[in-house]
């Protein structure tokens, strides 16, 4: 018994292939604007790849933009096929090609089905690749003389404004490393020395933050230094002191805004996929009722449609017949190879008389 048979005439052909021929066009509008959305990702990852530790977040934006492009391709191209079902003269040319195209539909569609699941699932990858990147950004910080670093200090500091971060996971991040170039240290001083002495590696640690972690929204000038010394300022607990410095870690804030993006993405992708899916039903039922009318000399006639030929456990078994088939036709073919080569490498038995 065939999967969703419908019975169709004159009438409903058309509506039907005016009706695909609209939505498909929309689906080419549809894919612009998942190859928009792919573009306009990949370019916001490009601003931020300094603190990226590598390129995997780029796999989202890469998917995306291929995705549109095939889209609109596929589409385009059923547009035209349901533009010309509407003559049948015209039609004839498109039906060897209907079937290997729909199926063509089918794995585009579980493409487009698997790419929307990427942009939901990418939280987990986006985080390490944050977490290391901004690590090794912050240790680059102070090389603001070195060839290929001297950018960093300024990137870092400009994130943490954009976004009101501050450090990795906190500014207390800053305290680990050396933030201050040796350029700036006056090593003739005692304090300057004593600090170095104390480090096993001969770091430059202090308790505090670069400008850029400073809350403008702070009643009082911002305390970048002794951050965690209460005594080193009047009136001062850096516990209670929420105002000072920005709270959130860089990590965190960019994960947020990255997850969100690709959140709101992948929604958009899986509504694309929904519409393809429906456009695809309707290709289908369009090629099965113009291939099923009895008389094509009578285009008034009754026909009927369906998703597939026979039920859905019959119509997998005989896939999985075909691909056995096939298996058996190509083992067939490499049993046939070996034996001729087997009788090609034997070399016939020479006798002589004497």
């Amino acid at each position: 018994m065939a999967l969703l048979k419908v019975k169709f005439n004159q009438k409903k052909r058309v509506k039907l292939a005016q009706g695909l021929w609209l939505m498909n066009w929309f689906s080419v509008f549809a894919g612009i604007l998942v190859f928009s959305m792919g573009l306009f990702l990949k370019i916001e990852l490009r601003k931020r790849s300094e603190v990226m530790d590598n390129s995997e977040s780029h796999f989202v934006p890469n998917s995306l933009i291929l995705m549109g492009i095939l889209s609109c391709a596929f589409n385009g191209f059923a547009g035209k096929i349901c533009y010309d079902s509407l003559d049948p003269t015209k039609f004839a040319k498109w039906k060897p090609f209907l079937k290997p195209y729909l199926a063509l539909c089918f794995f585009f569609n579980i493409l487009i089905f698997f790419v929307a699941l990427i942009c939901f699932l990418m939280r987990g990858s986006l985080e390490s690749t944050l977490a290391q990147g901004l690590k090794n950004g912050m240790k680059f910080y102070r090389d603001t003389d070195t060839p290929g670093r001297c950018f960093m200090k300024k990137t870092i500091d400009m994130l943490q404004i954009e976004f009101k971060c501050c450090g990795n996971n906190g500014f207390k991040d800053w305290f680990e490393i050396q933030w201050i170039s040796n350029r700036y240290l006056d090593f003739s001083s005692k304090e300057v020395k004593d600090r170095i002495k104390s480090n096993v590696d001969g770091r430059y640690l202090v308790d505090g933050v670069p400008f850029s972690c400073c809350n403008p929204s702070s009643p009082r000038p911002c305390i970048q230094y002794q951050v965690t010394n209460n005594s080193a300022h009047y009136s001062y607990d850096y516990q209670t002191e929420e105002l000072n410095l920005w709270s959130r870690g860089c990590r965190e804030a960019l994960l947020h805004y990255y997850s969100s993006m690709m959140s709101s993405m992948g929604a958009v992708v899986l509504l694309v996929w929904l519409f393809e899916m429906s456009v695809m039903v309707g290709l289908r039922l369009l090629q099965t009722s113009l291939e099923s009318i009895a008389n094509p000399e009578d285009p008034e006639c009754e026909s009927e449609g369906w998703i597939l030929e026979n039920s859905l456990k019959d119509s997998f078994k005989s896939a999985l017949e075909s691909l056995k088939k096939i298996g058996k036709f190509n083992q067939v073919e490499a049993d046939a190879e070996g034996a001729e080569g087997e009788e090609g490498g034997k070399t016939p038995a020479i006798t002589t008389v004497s």
